[in-house]
């Protein structure tokens, strides 16, 4: 049986988007109502770049969080790489687990291939970075294209999710509900001008068939995250795909847009928690 839905507040932040209408917000330290200083932040400046070989690339990430606790694995959306994930966000994450934050193949700090890739090379990717650092399993926490590599990564390698949490998902790119995103997606796979990775990851989303007829087959534990102002994967596709997801979690925040951690940070970060730490078989 589904847990009923959470409906959070409503926050206004500025929306700003990257190029081709890209679906990752940058990163702040700013919460609505609230100085940046009441709450934990990271800084990406202080932190070193690592670099891990998987599967005939090398992978860029940072760490942070204390050793030996719990560790949790996000994986980046469209055109998005490690350094624009929300500081506040992640600082509140890492007060609880050792955060691992990543670029993809082609981007930011990670090297490529010539190759185009697909959204399950890309999940094969986010298995071997942890192998790679020495974990057998990790939760994971995917926004956008990240949620889209994220379920990939639980049909095709179960073993390796503890629990995952899935961003302003979609099950498919190519469904009436998210035209607006495959518009996007369309535009940058046929700008002669975009960066070459982010017109790969863009074809890699369209070339996607979806994850619609795997979902069900999901026995992790998994929380869906979603804002009702999102335009571009709307709240009635992570209800279709928490539906097909046995005891799955649905938590919908009010008034938010796409990748919503970029502008309720801190309700972003305490439910990812409460849902990280829910024992999820009461005996």
């Amino acid at each position: 049986m589904k847990k009923a839905a959470i409906t959070a507040a409503t926050l206004v932040l500025a929306f700003c988007l990257l190029s081709c209408g890209c679906t990752t917000a940058p990163a702040t330290t700013e919460t609505a109502g609230q100085p940046a200083d009441t709450t934990p932040a990271v800084s990406y400046e202080d932190t070193p770049v690592q670099h891990a070989d998987v599967n005939g690339v090398t992978l860029g990430y940072r760490e942070f969080g204390t050793e030996n606790t719990e560790p949790l694995l996000m994986i980046m959306g469209f055109a998005g790489t490690m350094d624009m994930w929300n500081t506040t966000f992640i600082g509140i994450l890492a007060e609880n687990y050792h955060v691992y934050v990543y670029d993809h193949r082609g981007m930011g700090e990670s090297t490529d291939i010539d190759a185009q890739f697909s959204i399950a090379q890309l999940a094969d990717d986010a298995a071997g970075l942890m192998t790679a650092l020495g974990y057998d399993s990790m939760d994971i926490y995917g926004v956008s294209m990240g949620s889209t590599v994220s379920q990939q990564l639980l049909i095709d390698h179960p073993d390796t999710v503890r629990k995952a949490i899935l961003s302003s998902a979609t099950y498919s790119a190519s469904i009436p509900a998210t035209e607006k995103l495959h518009g996007i997606l369309e535009s940058c796979a046929k700008d002669p001008d975009e960066q070459t990775a982010v017109r790969k990851e863009a074809v890699a989303n369209l070339n996607w068939e979806g994850s619609y007829d795997g979902l069900s087959g999901i026995a992790n534990d998994v929380m869906l995250v979603t804002g009702t102002a999102d335009d571009l994967t709307p709240e009635s596709v992570a209800a279709e795909i928490a539906g097909r997801i046995n005891g799955s979690w649905l938590v919908r925040f009010k008034g938010i847009p796409h990748a919503g951690a970029a502008y309720a940070p801190v309700e972003y970060g305490t439910v990812v928690i409460t849902f990280l730490e829910m024992d999820e078989s009461p005996a």
